[in-house]
């Protein structure tokens, strides 16, 4: 039996889970801006 699969998975975990933080991250800084934008006359940057 061969370790392979578990490695792989090992890695995909390692570069997937931070991927879908930043792509999340990513999302609130969008609507936290478009909600500043709302509320603020003088526009966000």
């Amino acid at each position: 039996m061969t370790h392979l699969p578990f490695i792989a998975a090992a890695y995909a975990v390692a570069v997937l889970l931070p991927a879908g933080y930043a792509v999340a991250a990513l999302h609130r800084l969008r609507l936290a801006r478009r909600r500043l934008a709302a509320l603020d006359p003088r526009g966000a940057p």
